[in-house]
């Protein structure tokens, strides 16, 4: 079924199953969800650092990056998502946003009331327990960043964020090492990897000339998954993709 023909709660569905098992009722629960769809371009806010929450935002298609903002104005990304990936699942507990998140393509997405899963959750355990998972691998992920960032090198850095987004694409049916499509540009990359835009470009090019990648624009394909997983210090365990 085209991802178009799909309902939008299907990925949000397909993504907690693969932590907690889900039998038909939970899938009921769901699909009953009250949600309002909609496309918005890249660049568009989807989580403001301040409002009062009263919506939880499910990326259905498209990419998307969590951000803070210095009193300077320097950008530091925390990371990216894509579908099926629910931006702000902390707001089911917390009123207000203490963070962005950004559409950095055109995506679709669904508003989910959060009372209504909040309900939801409290209702069926197995869900509570898939969305608290879900949780804990979004903290697990952002202690790798802080190391990624901290003290891994230049390369290193960008390499290991190639990896994770890799990663991440395959478990959700989005590409494979073989062949991806980055929807980042350098300059968000750079503000992911603590680089500058410059030196993102340098790094890329220097994973190119060792083998390890072959770009064509934005596209990129792994020549040697074993060495870029080796320069990145990539260890997926803190993905926790068999964390069911």
């Amino acid at each position: 079924m085209p991802p178009e023909d799909r309902d939008a709660l299907h990925w949000l569905t397909r993504k907690l199953e693969a932590l907690s098992p889900l039998d038909e009722a939970d899938r009921a629960g769901f699909a009953a969800l009250p949600h309002i769809r909609r496309r918005l371009p890249a660049g568009a806010h989807l989580v403001r650092e301040g409002v009062r929450v009263t919506e939880c935002c499910l990326l259905v298609e498209g990419y998307a990056c969590r951000h803070k903002l210095a009193a300077t104005g320097g950008r530091q990304i925390v990371s990216f998502h894509m579908r099926g990936d629910l931006l702000d699942i902390q707001h089911l507990l917390l009123s207000v946003a203490d963070h962005n998140v950004q559409a950095i393509t055109e995506v679709e997405v669904a508003w989910i009331p959060k009372t209504e899963l909040k309900d939801l959750a409290h209702a069926r355990p197995a869900i509570a327990d898939a969305l608290w998972k879900d949780s804990l691998i979004d903290a697990s992920v952002f202690r790798e960043w802080v190391l990624n960032v901290g003290r891994r090198d230049a390369k290193s850095r960008i390499a290991h964020m190639l990896c994770e987004f890799i990663a991440r694409c395959e478990a959700a049916g989005l590409g494979s090492p073989e062949r991806i499509d980055l929807p980042m540009t350098q300059e968000q990359i750079a503000d992911a990897t603590g680089l500058t835009s410059v030196h993102v470009n340098r790094m890329l090019r220097a994973l190119s000339e060792d083998g390890v990648i072959v770009r064509d624009r934005r596209r990129l394909q792994v020549a040697n998954w074993r060495e870029l997983r080796r320069v990145a210090d990539f260890d997926p365990i803190y993905l926790h993709e068999a964390a069911a």
